[in-house]
């Protein structure tokens, strides 16, 4: 297994794979979460790796190699423009494995724990070309995890810096990013969800109904949808929700 460090454009990663990988390797940009950092998911890369797929993990903005030892508050405050920066990125990834001959179709999956999986539920709104997803502890509505951030905010006492004509306007710009509201865009591709059910970082809840909307857009195809919902997990994957998330995208990626 190698484990190369790359720039692409801008943008610091690992690149793991093997000798026995080529431009028909299927490919699955996996995404960090908030505060952490790109080589904080080798385990990841290791079993999907092992099961024959190339993987980038991408530091987003400022994060690993990107960061510019901002306060965890200065992060906050920047949370959803790393969110949305990252998906546009995401496009960037797609378009240089594509010019380095390391793509030759679209056998490409996108997924991530917490921050991660609220980016890649950003992407599968925005590109067609996402084969398969997985979603670990994310949340698919924009709109409403802003509110719920906000909220978890004020209850802790702190003074939010943004007027309330600036988080309409926020609101009004994380909508179109917002899958949740066009749920045909999943397109019915293979998806799969993990969540812990005691998670407060970001809310079960919401995405577990989500997931209950989503169900009828799967009626033809429902293997291609799954949740594992874990009862004692609070905001960690577990080593089993680990397993199933890339055991999901290389068995979608085959």
């Amino acid at each position: 297994m190698i484990v190369e460090k790359e720039v692409w454009g801008n943008i610091p990663l690992l690149h793991i794979h093997n000798d026995d990988m080529n431009e028909e390797t299927p490919v699955v940009i996996f995404l960090h979460g908030f505060m952490s950092a790109k080589e904080h998911n080798l385990h990841y890369a290791y079993q999907l790796v092992e099961k024959g797929v190339r993987v980038l993990l991408p530091d987003a903005k400022f994060h690993g190699e990107r960061s510019e030892g901002l306060s965890e508050m200065q992060m906050n405050i920047h949370f959803w423009d790393i969110v949305l920066n990252s998906i546009h990125e995401i496009e960037q990834l797609y378009n240089g494995l594509k010019n380095k001959h390391l793509l030759v179709h679209d056998k490409i999956g996108i997924a991530g724990t917490s921050m991660g999986g609220i980016i890649t539920s950003g992407c599968l709104k925005r590109y067609e070309w996402i084969q398969t997803a997985a979603v670990c502890m994310g949340a698919p509505g924009f709109v409403k995890l802003g509110e719920y951030q906000l909220q978890q905010f004020a209850k802790n006492g702190v003074q939010w810096p943004m007027s309330e004509e600036e988080i309409q306007q926020a609101n009004e710009l994380l909508a179109t990013y917002d899958i949740t509201l066009t749920p045909e865009k999943f397109a019915r591709r293979p998806v799969l969800f993990w969540h812990g059910e005691k998670d407060k970082t970001v809310p079960f809840k919401e995405t577990y109904d989500f997931y209950l909307t989503l169900c009828k857009y799967y009626e033809t195809s429902p293997e291609d949808l799954k949740f594992i919902a874990d009862k004692k997990a609070g905001h960690a994957v577990s080593r089993e929700g680990m397993l199933a998330a890339t055991e999901w995208l290389a068995q979608h990626l085959a």
